[in-house]
């Protein structure tokens, strides 16, 4: 019953402060955490699949190349493919003023620009420090 209160007030919490600002602090019992709101993009695959190897490999390189550049300026906190050939290709996650700033850097990637892949991006929470083990 316990987490089913705290889930419900952690829901009506990040609802009113995703409105409204870009981070907050949430306590639980003796911790805080800053929570902080990053855009997640999911990559899917896109509507041009006709593509030579010649030209894929190029679209890869700057691909690949326009995300280490993101990466360096702080603007991506986390990238990486999925494994195995689905629909969903990978996972950006960037660390944005605003969604409109993170689809505007992604729109500038040439896997977009050429139609190989497309995005889908998401307001998404998470506490600042957090990091994968």
């Amino acid at each position: 019953m316990r987490n089913i209160l705290l889930a419900a007030v952690m829901i009506i919490v990040l609802v009113s402060c995703s409105f409204a600002q870009s981070e907050f602090e949430m306590k639980e019992g003796d911790t805080t955490y800053i929570m902080k709101k990053y855009y997640f993009c999911l990559l899917k695959r896109g509507p041009n699949k006709n593509i030579d190897s010649l030209k894929l490999a190029e679209i890869q390189k700057g691909h690949l190349a326009h995300i280490n550049k993101l990466v360096k300026e702080g603007k991506i906190a986390l990238a990486g493919p999925f494994e195995g050939n689905f629909e969903y290709r990978g996972i950006l996650v960037f660390n944005t003023e605003n969604k409109e700033e993170a689809e505007r850097l992604q729109s500038m990637d040439p896997a977009i620009i050429e139609g190989r892949l497309v995005m889908e991006i998401y307001p998404w929470w998470c506490a600042k420090g957090s990091k994968l083990q």
